[in-house]
């Protein structure tokens, strides 16, 4: 796989630990949304449809928070994180 037509992939925290992975390299050849990416990686089973699906889910491209229509593109990097909590 070229590195220019792929994508980093980063899992964080129990995100992370429940998918079994907390990096990847993702191959990607043209632009698409946060939602279509989730919806391909979705395809991989259930407990990734699951947890990519959760509403609560948050994404951040290129380490700024994103929301699920913005645009990807080959090289960028996308980061995946439950919601942070409090007590």
């Amino acid at each position: 796989m070229n590195a220019n037509n792929s994508i980093k992939l980063l899992y964080f925290a129990s995100l992370g630990e429940q998918l079994g992975l907390s990096e990847e390299a993702f191959p990607l050849t043209q632009a698409c949304s946060v939602q279509q990416l989730c919806e391909q990686l979705s395809e991989r089973g259930p407990q990734w449809k699951e947890l990519l699906g959760a509403t609560k889910i948050k994404c951040a491209v290129n380490h700024t928070i994103s929301n699920q229509q913005q645009q990807i593109k080959p090289n960028d990097e996308v980061a995946f994180f439950p919601p942070v909590t409090g007590g």
